[in-house]
Formats: structure tokens, sequence, C-alpha cells
């Protein structure tokens, strides 16, 4: 019998939705029948959005102010009527610095957004999730909140968070037949990498792609992954074919050994 990756017919909310991994996920649930809200801070990409993806509804969020949160979920009543899934996407970088080094403003901007980001969504959701007799929340962590990450305190403390809150939301949850898990990506290819890979380069004076070599090292497949690798992964969690997967921290990454 073959798996049940359909999910035709679901409502879906996409955080940080029009851009890079965000727009895989709300790409890819579209595609299989979803019906797809997301939202961004980047006016240009939901711009770019709309003219190429008519099909998926748009709002301007940042997602760590509870106030433009709770827009966002009137956005997604009046658009979609109600919710399945939740997918918190949203996160940033941080800060690179020792912690003795580490402005207090960018620790607290960094923990915002990568983790109470997804108590001012998840809070709304869950009513909306449990009225629909269940669904799925699907939380973005990282392979830093498996290994740790120096010099990337916050983002890393961040991430482990994502771990424990989805992991304690999956026990709360459950009786309502609410799953929840997190998704663990490791080296992502894109222009983020390629930013990141090009700065790396100038300084050490060496090629993008001897930066992009050193990246995967500790890699045990020797490969990045891609945004549309996390997207199926998102699919299959939220489909019949994971009705039973809970609770879990799930990596992405070809096996990633160690950050550095």
């Amino acid at each position: 019998m073959k798996p049940d990756l359909s999910v035709a017919g679901k409502r879906v909310l996409v955080t940080a939705g029009a851009g890079g991994i965000g727009r895989a996920i709300a790409e890819t649930f579209a595609d299989a029948g979803a019906r797809v809200h997301a939202c961004d801070v980047d006016v240009p990409a939901l711009d770019r959005l709309a003219r190429e993806r008519p099909d998926i509804g748009r709002s301007v969020t940042d997602v760590s102010d509870p106030v433009q949160v709770e827009q966002l979920f009137a956005d997604v009543r009046a658009g979609l009527g109600g919710l399945d899934v939740l997918v918190n996407n949203a996160g940033i970088a941080g800060p690179t610095a020792k912690i003795e080094d580490m402005a207090i403003a960018d620790w607290e901007r960094c923990i915002a957004v990568d983790l109470n980001s997804l108590f001012y969504c998840t809070r709304l959701a869950m009513p909306m999730i449990k009225a629909a007799g269940g669904g799925s929340i699907i939380n973005l962590s990282s392979a830093a909140g498996r290994l740790g990450f120096p010099l990337r305190s916050p983002y890393a403390a961040a991430k482990w968070g994502v771990v424990g809150f989805s992991a304690s939301l999956a026990m709360e949850a459950g009786p309502d037949h609410v799953r929840v898990n997190c998704i663990q990506p490791g080296v992502v290819e894109g222009e983020r990498i390629d930013r990141v890979a090009a700065a790396k380069a100038e300084a050490f004076g060496v090629t993008p792609d001897e930066i992009k070599r050193r990246m995967v090292e500790h890699v045990s497949m020797r490969t990045m992954v891609t945004a549309q690798d996390i997207a199926n992964t998102a699919l299959f969690l939220a489909s019949d074919a994971g009705r039973h997967i809970s609770g879990q921290a799930i990596p992405v990454c070809g096996n990633l050994e160690v950050m550095t």
C-alpha cells in the first residue's frame, strides 16, 4: 500500500514563508493541494510571492512582535477559515561573538525571533488546530540544536529550546490529536550559504568553492542539503503518512558531525 502524502484541503500557515526554506515549504504544501498562508518581514519577497504564487495568502508580519502575530492570525482566520498545520519556520542567525563580547540587545533579538515567536504563534494556532479535530505543528530547529555552535550561543540556545518546546507540546497536545515535531537542518544550499562562503573566502584568501568544501568536511555524506529536502520532510510529517510521528527532533543534514 502506497503512503498517503496528500495534504489536499489542509489549511497551512508558514512563518517566514516568502523566501528560502519557508518558500519551499509553502510551495510544496500548495502544490500538494493545501491552502497556504505565508507571512514574512521581507516585503519585496512577499511581493514576488504574490506575482509568482497568487494562490498563497500573504501577511507582512514580524513574528517576534505578539501584536503583529495577533493580526496575522486574524488574516489566517479570514483567509483560511481555520488551521490544520502550523510551520514555525522564522529564524535569524543572530550575532557571532564570544559571550563576553556579545551585546545584550543582539542576544535578546535572536531569542525573540528564534524562540519567543514559536510561543506567540503556537498559543494562537493550537485552539484552531484543536477545533479542526487535530493536526500538525512543525518547528524549525537546527543542527545547532543538537550539537551546539561555538561563537553562536544565542542561536544554539534558541534552537535547543525549540527541541524542548516541541517535545513538551507533543505530550501536552497529543490527547487532542495534535502532533508536534521539529526539523533540524544542517548546511542548506542557497543564497545565504553563498553569501557566507563569499565573505569567508575573501577573509581567508581562498575561493568560495574551497569554503564550501570545508563546510561539508564534517558531514558524513559530504554534501549540503536543499530547501526542498526540508520541505519534503515537513510535508511527510503533516501528511497521513506521518500520522504516528510526534515529539521528535528529526535531523535533515547528511549526518553533520560537528559545527565549527
